[in-house]
């Protein structure tokens, strides 16, 4: 039996990086920020999408994720709504995906609200991945041209760490790129015995 590991954290906090590492260790990495991505293109996403959040936002038949991001990212409320349209159909893209790996004994799903959305209750174990609170908000900055205050922002609209390692089974600081390494091996040796 496949067993699903849930990959998560907060911004900037290295998620992708921890995910290629397992990855380059033989391990199928699902990364549900981009299969959502992709599902929205998707035409019954697209429609629920401009009929929750104003047609203004679709343009030439695509969501401007941009105005998008712009009207969840500040209202909490708002961000569920969206999620609420766009997690169904990431659960049934994963599920496919997962039957396709089967021939794995382990698989990850990399996912940002892994928590929020209740998706750490198909996992048989969840790691969460930490950084510095400064090295985060730098990494951010830099990686989408935020300000500061924008990725303060996008940081307090998340759980804190606090509230993902108390319900995480593994551990993985991502602040230097050999002991990330290093942490990423002995995690897996525990996955496989698990």
């Amino acid at each position: 039996m496949t067993k699903i590991i849930g990959l998560t954290g907060g911004i900037g906090s290295g998620k992708t990086t921890v995910a290629n590492l397992f990855r380059a260790h033989g391990v199928p990495v699902y990364i549900a920020d981009d299969q959502a991505r992709q599902l929205m293109e998707s035409p019954e996403i697209i429609k629920s999408v401009g009929e929750n959040f104003g047609e203004e936002i679709i343009r030439t038949g695509k969501i401007d994720r941009q105005a998008l991001a712009a009207i969840v990212f500040n209202d909490v409320e708002k961000l569920e709504k969206l999620n609420a349209i766009i997690h169904p159909a990431v659960g049934k893209d994963f599920t496919k995906w997962v039957e396709n790996h089967q021939s794995h004994p382990i698989v990850i799903k990399e996912t940002a609200i892994l928590f929020e959305s209740g998706s750490d209750k198909e996992c048989d174990a969840v790691i969460t991945v930490t950084a510095p609170i400064e090295m985060r908000i730098d990494r951010v900055m830099k990686r989408d041209k935020s300000t500061r205050e924008e990725v303060v922002k996008r940081i307090e609209n998340q759980w804190t760490d606090e509230m993902r390692t108390a319900k995480s089974d593994y551990i993985i600081e991502n602040v230097t790129p050999y002991e990330t390494e290093l942490q990423v091996s002995k995690t897996l040796k525990k996955l496989q015995n698990i």
